[in-house]
């Protein structure tokens, strides 16, 4: 059985900051954002079309909640649409976090309007391992949940008030059929993805992640049971934490971005 999420504490949630609301964030909109921020100096957008009609979106990538740039990147792989905003300040990356419902960068909407499901990728605080899931596809996200249980991980059905991935103006569900999924991966579960975490281009994936990309994958393109017997060992088995390169797609900008 999967926990369903009631209510939690403000600060076990988003941008590394907690409770993310619009008073909170400096910017409403990318454009907004963009008259006052640099493209390669302040953030990046990393972006490719896929052969599927599925899209994953990390809208804040980078800096700005670490690691799900790489998240989504690896869940989309050569298959599927991908989109990435990455925060690439030296400091002071979360003022770059646009709110999920008001987050319009044009790439990131095109390819959205362009796929039948978009999931979309993010980081909230907590030391807790755990993932919360949101969206308006009741049927993909019950069978993702499912399937992160069978998996061994600890995962959690988002139903705090703001944080459901509801909104038809959330990026999720800018897709097609305006049903996505929202994926919400704690900090201290990104900590055992990824050796060195902060270490930006630097940070090696491990066996968790490879776990987790295998398990999601499976339940979003409709696998009946994308856990398997494959998946029966513990998620924290440690020959699942050999770590392993993180394809460094922005090599180009480690020599002019220090700390990202």
């Amino acid at each position: 059985m999967y926990t369903r999420l009631e209510t939690r504490p403000a600060e076990n949630w988003k941008g590394e900051m907690g409770y993310s609301s619009h008073s909170m964030d400096r910017y409403t909109s990318f454009e907004q954002l963009a008259q006052c921020e640099v493209e390669g100096i302040d953030y990046i957008i990393s972006a490719r079309d896929g052969v599927s009609s599925i899209a994953f979106i990390a809208p804040h990538g980078g800096n700005i909640e670490p690691g799900t740039a790489d998240i989504a990147d690896s869940l989309a792989a050569d298959r599927h649409a991908f989109v990435a905003f990455r925060g690439i300040k030296k400091t002071g990356n979360k003022a770059l976090h646009i709110p999920s419902d008001r987050f319009d960068e044009p790439t990131a909407v095109r390819i959205a309007a362009a796929s039948d499901m978009v999931v979309t990728i993010h980081g909230c605080h907590g030391s807790n391992e755990t993932v919360y899931v949101g969206g308006r596809n009741h049927q993909v996200k019950t069978r993702l949940i499912q399937a992160l249980h069978r998996a061994g991980f600890h995962v959690e059905e988002s139903l705090t008030p703001g944080l459901e991935g509801k909104s038809l103006r959330n990026i999720c569900n800018r897709c097609r059929g305006g049903e996505g999924i929202q994926i919400e991966i704690s900090r201290g579960l990104r900590e055992k993805m990824f050796d060195g975490l902060g270490k930006g281009s630097s940070r090696k994936k491990t066996g968790i992640l490879d776990l987790f990309v295998s398990v999601v994958k499976g339940a979003i393109e409709g696998d009946s049971d994308p856990a398997g017997d494959r998946y029966a060992a513990p998620v924290c088995d440690p020959a699942n934490l050999r770590p392993e390169p993180v394809n460094d797609i922005d090599s180009h900008l480690r020599n002019s971005v220090k700390g990202n």
